[in-house]
């Protein structure tokens, strides 16, 4: 797939959500995701300091990933790192570089343990940083959080809807793991009338399972998929299942998939994806 237009309604997407390597060297998780190469994924999607805890540069590996991959990436900004000068400096530095995509978040708040060394700036907010990365020139994306564990539902569609009028394009969700957090999600977003991307994070053990849902806001996994976890022979493979079927879930009812593999376990992708004799595009 080519073209600032990632995510599209006209055929289905599958991103790879990347997380830069913590210090100045990217060699080993380029050759991770350069071994996908005979997988169907469209393009990356690549994180900006995750948890609020230093990566390398996200625009930098945007770079890195297209030079090595040929495929596109999509750059995360935040509202927490940049102030408006630093913000408008990256949108046009992005498109120096080829990066045509960016998903705009507010970022995770940092940590009260680390506010005596570093700070959240949020100069502009979501709505005015979407409206200056369409003013750049770029193709703009937003995440959905439904809120699901505080009761917010609502409360997220209508900022979604507002996300929509200050210029989103597309939408990338937070994980579902079964039918009904699916059709949630799809009920949820669909009248935004943008495509929209499903987030899939795979599970790994029983213990990772309660961990997302006890301890990760934004991420509810069923009861019913944890105690297939623990009750699991081989949990991992008991992972990649559900991880397949989610994907075909996201098939169904939206326009692309968002894979979020955890721990850089990137091999993960060949059972939840499977070969494809031709790849992606480019």
């Amino acid at each position: 797939m080519t073209g600032p237009n990632i995510i599209s309604r006209n055929e289905f997407t599958i991103l790879i959500e990347v997380v830069p390597p913590a210090g100045p060297d990217p060699e080993a998780l380029l050759a991770s995701l350069a071994s996908l190469e005979p997988l169907a994924v469209d393009g990356f999607s690549v994180a900006t300091n995750p948890v609020a805890k230093p990566r390398m540069s996200a625009m930098a590996f945007c770079s890195l990933i297209r030079q090595r991959t040929r495929r596109p990436a999509i750059l995360h900004c935040t509202t927490r790192d940049h102030n408006r000068l630093s913000l408008q400096g990256l949108f046009w530095g992005a498109r120096a570089l080829g990066i045509e995509t960016v998903l705009i978040t507010t970022g995770d708040f940092v940590a009260l343990k680390d506010r005596d060394v570093t700070t959240d700036v949020r100069d502009a907010d979501v709505f005015a940083l979407l409206a200056m990365a369409r003013d750049a020139g770029l193709f703009a994306g937003v995440v959905f959080d439904p809120l699901v564990e505080t009761g917010g539902l609502n409360r997220a569609v209508e900022r979604l809807e507002r996300k929509v009028q200050a210029g989103a394009q597309f939408v990338v969700t937070q994980p579902a793991y079964d039918r009904k957090g699916a059709d949630l999600l799809a009920e949820a977003t669909t009248p935004s009338g943008l495509p929209v991307a499903m987030g899939i994070l795979p599970l790994r053990t029983a213990k990772h399972a309660d961990f997302l849902h006890e301890k990760v806001s934004g991420i509810v996994v069923p009861d019913s998929v944890r105690q297939s976890m623990h009750t699991a022979a081989d949990a991992l493979v008991q992972g990649n299942a559900n991880a397949r079927e989610a994907l075909g879930l996201a098939r169904e009812r939206f326009a692309g998939a968002c894979i979020m593999p955890p721990f850089d376990h990137y091999e993960t992708l060949f059972e939840i994806l499977g070969a494809s004799s031709g790849g992606a595009d480019a």
